[in-house]
């Protein structure tokens, strides 16, 4: 039968000195990670707690089979590990990343204990009545503590000793210390501890009966109390506020309260969800937002300042587990029997394209969608160009194959330097993401060589005296170097005495649809160097014709021979 956390009940904190003896494993430098990191109960994972989640979107959860599987035990993440405990008598070690169970250590009872981390071992309590010490990599037990009853409580580790409470029916929050475990003070509250004690700036936080007490942490002294619905879950502090749960009340809902650390007055409350039993979950504050869970079965992230709701995570019971904050990520535990790792699921975008093209040459812009570590597949993508590095515009958009792959074709019909990248939106489950951006330079197509030049002179008299008339007729063809005709270009016949310095002899004529010209005109006597000439275009290159001398003398006689230029 499951005993349920709402039970008032109190700790006696032990304290247990620890003598390794060869126990812990000689291995690298371990993060030491205790109940909701440290002393102040913040869950923060500080100095890794990493940009905290925006929206509430599931990364993994591992589900624990069997009637007993609730996760009530709060998370501990040290290393790129997970470490959990559960009803089913089990504390389980996870991959922080994927949620993949790197082993399990079976104990005599429930784990409701969060575990904490030091030196490479882990000290989780059982309802067993013992305290476990386990190696963190293997899971093997190194050694056992018997108490006198439940250990509920979280161990903390400090300087060789570790301190745990046990399950017992003494009213007192006790200051003991660390290394004689003599009574610094006490103080009594006339009612059973509603959750473990948080300690930040001379001040230690607790919960007994129907208040929150702010204690001196040097002499014990009541600063100020706070009355609510019977705290139940272990206050956290930060930034000059206590955060702490309550249970319900016939006049009140389920409240989370956010407290003035000094003078205890109320800085804001939020009600979790429906009418229920009580907060039991102690929060998590980090980089502004506070974590909490509700016996509505729902995680809260909440706005540390103001107490508005950023989102919330809905789980199928209650969340009596305290979220630990690490790398991103929100790591909670349900009844529903999985632990749940929340966090923005961020997305990779990529492309590649050649570096260079020709106007009207298809080229392909292709790369890979992913979020996380998967594959993002039927995922829509736009394929977004600049001319400028700067302002893009949609061109068109594609679908992910099945590993997340995709390919745009594109070609541009004029030369110059065009830039492009793909854009995801993002949807209910992963961020919106950009690819890199991809430079093409494109190219007309060289045509040098291909402008083809005939040549015809016919000398004819006529008039009276006598006059010879030589006619000509230049003709041609111009073609790109794949020998595909060129219609429309304008043709410029030029002519030069020395080769080198060109003038225009005639009018432009255009191509017709095969790419030819035609050029007539009369010539008087003398020697001319001659050639065709196109511009180019923004989709075709520049070029000339090869160079023909022409010879006509006084008499009509002429001769024509091709030059090289």
């Amino acid at each position: 039968m499951r005993a349920y956390k709402i039970v008032s009940f109190s700790v006696v904190i032990l304290l247990i000195t620890v003598v390794f003896a060869g126990a812990v494993p000689a291995a690298a430098q371990y993060d030491t990670m205790q109940y909701r990191y440290n002393a102040a109960h913040t869950g923060d994972y500080s100095p890794v707690a990493g940009s905290v989640p925006s929206n509430g979107q599931l990364l993994w959860n591992y589900t624990i089979t069997g009637y007993e599987g609730y996760v009530d035990s709060s998370p501990a993440v040290a290393n790129g590990v997970v470490y959990v405990g559960s009803y089913d008598n089990n504390l389980y070690a996870l991959n922080a990343t994927t949620g993949a169970k790197l082993w399990n250590y079976t104990t005599g009872g429930s784990v409701q204990s969060s575990p904490a981390v030091a030196n490479g071992v882990v000290y989780v309590g059982s309802y067993d009545n013992n305290l476990y010490a386990l190696n963190a990599t293997t899971g093997t037990m190194l050694w056992s503590f018997t108490t006198g009853g439940g250990v509920y409580s979280s161990p903390a580790v400090a300087n060789g000793v570790v301190y745990v409470g046990s399950w017992d029916f003494n009213g007192d929050v006790y200051a003991l210390n660390a290394t004689t475990g003599a009574e610094v003070w006490d103080y009594m509250t006339g009612s059973n501890e509603g959750g473990s004690p948080a300690v930040a700036n001379g001040m230690v936080y607790v919960g007994q009966g129907s208040n929150l007490y702010a204690l001196n942490a040097t002499t014990g002294a009541k600063v100020w109390n706070y009355g609510t619905q019977a705290p139940t879950s272990s206050p956290a502090v930060a930034n000059g506020v206590v955060y702490v749960g309550t249970q319900n009340s016939p006049q009140r809902l389920p409240t989370f309260y956010a407290l003035n650390a000094t003078t205890g007055a109320q800085v804001w409350s939020y009600p979790t969800g429906a009418p229920g039993p009580s907060v039991q979950s102690s929060p998590a504050v980090a980089n502004g937002m506070v974590y909490v869970g509700g016996d509505d079965g729902n995680l809260y992230a909440l706005n540390a300042t103001t107490g508005t709701m950023l989102w919330s995570f809905t789980t199928q019971a209650l969340v009596t587990s305290s979220p630990a904050v690490a790398n991103g990520v929100v790591y909670v535990g349900s009844d529903d029997n999985n632990l749940y790792a929340i966090g923005n699921r961020t997305t990779t975008l990529t492309a590649t394209a050649p570096s260079t093209a020709s106007v009207n040459q298809n080229f392909t812009i292709n790369g890979t969608l992913s979020g996380s570590t998967f594959a993002l597949a039927g995922a829509t993508l736009t394929l977004q160009r600049s001319t400028d590095n700067v302002t893009f515009t949609n061109v068109s958009t594609n679908v992910t194959n099945t590993t997340g792959g995709y390919a745009f074709s594109k070609n541009e019909s004029a030369a110059g330097t065009y830039y492009y990248r793909a854009a995801y939106a993002g949807n209910a489950s992963y961020n919106n993401a950009t690819s890199n951006v991809v430079k093409v330079s494109v190219t007309a197509p060289a045509t040098t060589g291909n402008l083809l030049l005939n040549t015809h002179l016919v000398s004819t008299t006529t008039g009276s005296p006598p006059k010879i008339v030589t006619t000509y007729t230049f003709s041609g063809q111009l073609m790109t170097t794949s020998w595909t005709p060129v219609a429309n270009a304008a043709i410029t016949l030029q002519s030069s005495a020395d080769k080198v310095h060109w003038s225009a002899f005639a009018s432009p004529v255009k191509t017709n649809a095969q790419g030819a010209y035609t050029f007539k005109g009369t010539l008087k006597p003398g020697s001319y160097y001659f050639r065709t000439f196109f511009a180019g275009t923004s989709s075709t290159g520049p070029t000339a014709s090869r160079i023909v001398r022409v010879v006509l003398s006084l008499n009509g006689s002429s001769s024509v021979s091709t030059v090289v230029a």
